[in-house]
């Protein structure tokens, strides 16, 4: 990447590290067989593979064999939610989720409830983006089989309670003397961050992926806690007990389990080192732009997160700005980038449509120094007033910095 270029869309997607691609180049150049065969090519490939998913499970203090790996975080959700849904109906067909969740939940439980008869409750959030521990206890019911709360939001960055709620479903199990509901999260972007312990979380299912954590882009991992029984959602092989039909990546899993190990040993100077340029960042803008807004809880939110709206500005006109500057940030959710009404996560905080319409995220990484966030404060004031000059609507709405 050229120096003059400064990239803040990593809660998007992370640039692969150069020892993840330089063993991964090692990999695909061992001329290995399918892991599946027999011979001794296919066994070294096999043996890379259940090496890699013991370092995804360590780094979750998981079994081995509670480790399934995917093709990305989407389909780790769609096989959490789809496939136990469908292995577990017989017992209820009642799902409770959050109104911010990442769309390959929603559409995932949109297509349960419109096409299989399923029923889905989706509890809404406080004006920082977090779910209430009370209103998940409120929503369980006799048939509800599957409660699916994100970790960490990947817009706003808000840290849901994710341990207290794991909680308050095994007490509300032991009360009633019932194995329901299982627990799903999606932890994609948390993971790197956050403590990842899944006892701890006191989660059944978990979704992770290789591409925020600066793996490759295309490999993903499901935990499921031993016991809990899914339906797969695709049909071929054994492969995955059976659960991922399909010759493996076998290059892209060893990198992923690379990542994941340079990720725990760089986890906590990064988290600091994140959370100073974060709130530092947030603090400059409050000062030097009127009229702004924090998106998001301020302390209990990624380290890495920034999530503010610019009243007044259309996020996609400040992106472009921002664009020919060659500073990269984001308006949403990659995965719904080419839709232009404003971010269901932003709404859902209870803003005015006009503010959520300019709402912008830059999310920070290993390469952002304090320098590159220097340069973005010099020129994004400028580009802020330039537009605002431009803008035929004027909010009334003031926010205090």
């Amino acid at each position: 990447m050229k120096k003059s270029q400064i990239y803040l869309d990593h809660a998007a997607v992370t640039p692969t590290r150069k020892e993840v691609v330089d063993l991964m180049r090692k990999i695909e150049n061992l001329g290995l067989g399918n892991p599946s065969s027999m011979h001794m090519k296919g066994k070294e490939a096999r043996d890379l593979i259940e090496s890699a998913r013991k370092m995804v499970a360590d780094a979750m203090d998981a079994r081995a064999d509670e480790i399934i790996f995917t093709g990305s975080g989407t389909e780790s959700d769609n096989m959490a939610i789809l496939g136990a849904a469908r292995a577990h109906k017989d017992s209820g067909r009642h799902i409770v989720s959050c109104v911010t969740e990442h769309p390959a939940v929603l559409e995932a439980l949109r297509h349960l409830e419109e096409k299989e008869g399923f029923e889905v409750t989706l509890l809404n959030v406080d004006e920082y983006g977090r779910v209430s521990i009370s209103d998940v206890e409120k929503a369980l019911r006799d048939d509800t089989i599957l409660v699916s709360i994100m970790y960490a939001n990947n817009e706003i960055g808000t840290i849901h309670p994710l341990a207290d709620i794991g909680r308050a479903i095994n007490k509300y199990k032991k009360q009633n003397k019932t194995s329901y509901p299982l627990f799903h999260t999606d932890a994609c972007q948390a993971f790197g961050y956050l403590d990842m312990r899944v006892e701890a979380l006191h989660v059944d299912l978990m979704t992770v992926n290789s591409s925020k954590i600066y793996g490759p882009k295309g490999a993903g991992a499901l935990f499921i806690k031993r016991g809990v029984k899914i339906e797969p959602i695709m049909f071929g092989g054994s492969q995955e007990r059976r659960l991922r039909p399909g010759t493996e990546n076998v290059a892209g899993i060893v990198g992923f389990a690379k990542a994941v190990e340079l990720a725990r040993s760089d986890r906590e100077r990064e988290v600091k080192r994140l959370t100073k340029l974060r709130d530092y960042f947030i603090d400059e803008v409050k000062e030097r732009v009127p009229k702004v807004r924090l998106n998001g809880h301020a302390i209990d939110r990624l380290p890495n997160n920034i999530n503010i709206s610019f009243l007044d500005v259309e996020g996609e006109a400040l992106l472009l700005y921002l664009d020919a500057r060659g500073i990269y940030a984001s308006s949403g959710s990659a995965c719904t980038s080419e839709k232009l009404d404003p971010s269901h996560v932003i709404l859902a905080l209870g803003v005015p449509f006009a503010v959520a319409h300019g709402s912008l995220r830059f999310s920070l990484g290993r390469s952002t120094t304090k320098k590159d966030l220097k340069r973005v404060l010099e020129v994004l004031p400028e580009i802020v007033e330039r537009l605002r000059k431009m803008s035929p609507v004027k909010t009334s709405i003031e926010y205090t910095n």
